[in-house]
């Protein structure tokens, strides 16, 4: 299969993602407090192995080496993550210098290496003082984060140009607090709908404070994004297919776009939103960009007497799955960058994350062979650029993820980098994706000299 490489900009980003608890390790180093993740992982029996990330790659200390694999890639953008808990140990409150120290390192490091941070101020490890007092349902964590992201904008603005407010809060809310398989594990209907409330005010919030520190920061927000299909033609399945759409969908981007949660899904949820006068046109602060993360669709059917959204998962035989058992499906990644373009106007879309988990075999010379997952990735290339063909305003694509690491709560044992850890030895190891990214890299920049 060939990628239409000239359907993406000149300018177009290369990057690899990956989120501070799963790969940084040094969780008790430097004053960093533990987080929400910390804890749900040390609770026995919540993860695959009760792994945990207390080590994971040993970024924190091995950053510059993971630079020199990104340059080896050839890509000229990498997504991380910020640890709250390292920056802000109390949640609220006093700084901690040192935290904020390793950021400065390694953003200077990567500008160095000619490589564009992009920044995700949350990606779901929230300091466990602040889950104490009650987390995300409660108001006062919005404004928390929105000081938090105000710190780190004020510290890292003059140089970094590229930030996401949150990644993913639908498992925050939905799989954190309701169905209860990701930290803080709870499964409380109220509890999350109140949570996923203020994970989008402390994004709008965020925004206003990003945008104070940094006037030029270009900022969006990452929503993991699934097309959705009905079972059947039944009327039953198309209704459950709807209520999954709101679920996963539009829950998510119709309030930062102004236009409210959606009414459909507030009845199907039947729990009074903790709102207050002007909640909604902060929510809805203007974004320069939003973020995909796709991995698979869902084929659901009617589920009435399940939990909201009363929709359950319909396996379909025959159908091409990773190791996580999830569905294959380039068009999905298509589709929704095509949806987004027609019903929300973004002004610009990046592909924030994508990826595969299959086992991996280290060969006796010490190379790593991953053709499903070389498949994998240059048929959603091929996807994104069709996308972009047909008008999608798409401007970069990160690879999830650089490197193998801790995917909570399956631990350690499901692989989506495109370098292969050992996790005894801390031994990096290009796998042939990673070698094929490169090329394909390597072929757009070659394409851009041509033209120029």
């Amino acid at each position: 299969m060939t990628i239409d490489l000239a359907a993406l900009p000149h300018d177009f980003l290369w990057g690899t993602a990956t989120s501070a608890y799963q790969i940084e390790g040094a969780v008790a180093e430097d004053g960093r407090s533990p987080s929400i993740w910390d804890t749900f992982s040390h609770t026995p029996g919540k993860t695959a192995g009760d792994d945990h990330g207390d080590v994971a790659c040993d970024h924190y200390h091995r950053f510059r080496e993971d630079i020199a694999l990104m340059r080896h890639l050839g890509t000229n953008a990498y997504r991380l993550s910020i640890a709250w808990p390292r920056v802000i140990p109390g949640g609220d409150g006093p700084v901690n210098p040192k935290g904020l120290a390793f950021y400065d390192r390694l953003t200077d490091a990567l500008l160095e290496a000619g490589i564009t941070p992009s920044v995700t101020l949350y990606h779901w490890d929230l300091p466990q003082v602040l889950q104490d007092r009650g987390g995300w349902p409660e108001r006062a964590t919005a404004e928390h984060f929105a000081a938090y992201a105000s710190v780190v904008a004020e510290r890292l603005g003059d140089r970094v140009g590229h930030w996401a407010t949150l990644n993913e809060p639908l498992c925050s809310a939905w799989i954190g607090h309701l169905e209860g398989t990701m930290a803080p594990g709870l499964t409380d209907l109220t509890a999350a709908v109140r949570a996923s409330y203020h994970l989008l005010l402390g994004h709008g919030l965020a925004v206003q404070a990003v945008r104070a520190a940094a006037p030029d920061a270009q900022v969006g927000i990452v929503n993991n994004l699934s097309t959705i299909h009905p079972a059947t033609d039944s009327p039953s399945d198309l209704r459950a297919a709807r209520r999954m759409d709101g679920h996963t969908n539009r829950w998510w981007l119709d309030p930062v776009h102004g236009r409210g949660f959606p009414e459909d899904m507030r009845e199907v949820y039947g729990v009074e939103l903790p709102e207050e006068p002007g909640d909604l046109s902060v929510i809805a602060a203007p974004l320069d960009w939003l973020g995909l993360n796709y991995y698979f669709p869902q084929t659901v059917a009617d589920d009435p007497t399940g939990p909201a959204p009363h929709a359950r998962a319909v396996r379909r035989a025959g159908v091409p799955r990773t190791g996580m058992d999830w569905e294959i499906d380039a068009s999905g990644i298509e589709e929704l960058l095509l949806r987004l373009t027609r019903e929300y106007g973004p002004r610009g879309l990046y592909v924030t994350e994508n990826g595969s988990a299959f086992p991996d075999t280290v060969r006796p010379d010490g190379t790593v062979d991953d053709p499903e997952r070389q498949d994998y990735l240059v048929r959603h290339l091929a996807a994104c650029a069709s996308a972009a063909r047909k008008g999608a305003p798409l401007a970069g694509y990160f690879a999830w993820s650089l490197l193998d690491n801790f995917e909570w709560a399956y631990g350690y044992a499901k692989r989506f980098g495109l370098v292969h850890v050992d996790y005894r030895t801390q031994a990096r190891t290009i796998k042939g994706t990673g070698h094929r990214y490169a090329e394909i890299v390597r072929g757009h920049r070659e394409r851009g000299r041509r033209a120029a």
